[in-house]
């Protein structure tokens, strides 16, 4: 249903800082919490001794201890001890890989043999000075891919997020896809339009006139397993389009990680990254309000339409040329399932 061989994001970086967080990805049951020396660390969430979740226990001097009778696990997945009891001699327990990077922790579900950090994309704008980045989080009750195909056709905003970032426009431009080896790309130029509300918003905070003919552009880039970052923004007429000068548009990224929590529910990793005006604390509040708005426009949306597919799991779904973005990228995903389960076979037949 999802590619395990892959980095999801598993849990911002502050929500491990102070005890262990339970949180199911792609399947797997886990329990995230910081090792020895601060370090992000992954296990099943089962505790070998009578099963309970070693989510529940706390963290002491780098080694997570059971809250229920005080076993002591390693960031190994092996027992370490228990009062009173000789313990070192219990199976581990499985361990995952993790990587903690941009302000976020990334665990592998799949097979650790294969998890390489250099599979893990480089977002720049996590790591300059000149971007600011505000965001959240939401549990939603849908298929990961329905989400990825309400990200890659944003054609929906005008009409699910009409006084917000909607507007006509939208449906009367048409949009190029093209996949690139695992990257699909769609993209949407709109010229001499009027700005909608968050974007005149976004104009006054880069102190720029907002009640001026703008050009817009959606770009959304859909990369495996299962993330979609979106350059949007808008400059003023004739300036330049996507190209103008910083002087007279602004300009963000719309970032997207949808991390699997089930078949039909994902943990929604939700926030914009912005080069312009990146020291205004005041602005980063305002844009990610205006977000988290727009983005529980489409929680309800999803959850609704998600509801409907399992009640009528027959009905055929119709496939518009405004879908391309999500159909492709589709395909890439289960290419890559596709070669997992081959993989996957291969090494049982050798065993």
């Amino acid at each position: 249903m999802f590619p395990k061989n892959a980095w999801y994001v598993a849990c911002t970086a502050n929500e491990i800082d102070d005890k262990p967080l339970g949180r199911m990805i792609c399947g797997e049951k886990l329990v995230l919490y910081r090792a020895a020396e601060g370090k992000a660390a992954a296990l099943e969430d089962f505790c070998p001794h009578r099963g309970a979740p070693l989510s529940l226990g706390s963290v002491v001097e780098g080694k997570l201890v059971c809250g229920y009778h005080g076993l002591e696990m390693g960031c190994d997945g092996k027992t370490v001890a228990m009062p009173g009891q000789r313990v070192r001699g219990f199976p581990a327990i499985r361990s995952f890989p993790v990587i903690e990077r941009y302000g976020f922790v990334w665990v592998w579900p799949g097979d650790p043999a294969l998890s390489d950090p250099a599979k893990l994309h480089h977002l720049e704008w996590a790591e300059s000075p000149d971007w600011a980045y505000g965001g959240g989080l939401f549990h939603i009750q849908c298929d990961y891919r329905l989400m990825i195909d309400n990200l890659m056709d944003l054609t929906h905003e005008t009409y699910v997020h009409a006084t917000s970032i909607g507007q006509k426009e939208i449906d009367e431009t048409p949009t190029k896809t093209v996949t690139e080896g695992d990257t699909v790309t769609t993209a949407r130029h709109m010229e001499n339009i009027m700005a909608p509300p968050f974007w005149r918003m976004a104009l006054r905070g880069n102190h720029l006139a907002d009640d001026v003919p703008v050009d817009r552009w959606q770009i959304c880039r859909f990369t495996p397993p299962s993330h979609v970052l979106i350059e949007v923004g808008v400059a003023h007429a004739g300036k330049g389009g996507y190209h103008a000068d910083p002087a007279h548009k602004v300009s963000s990224i719309v970032v997207d990680f949808i991390t699997p929590e089930t078949e039909t529910s994902i943990w929604y990793f939700w926030g914009m990254a912005r080069n312009f005006q990146p020291h205004d604390k005041a602005l980063t509040a305002s844009i990610r309000e205006g977000q988290g708005k727009i983005f529980s426009e489409d929680l309800e949306m999803l959850e609704s339409q998600q509801r409907n597919l399992l009640a009528h799991p027959q009905r055929q779904l119709l496939k518009l040329n405004i879908d391309s973005g999500g159909v492709q990228s589709r395909r890439v995903i289960e290419r890559l399932i596709a070669q997992e389960d081959e993989a996957s076979s291969k090494q049982e037949v050798a065993e």
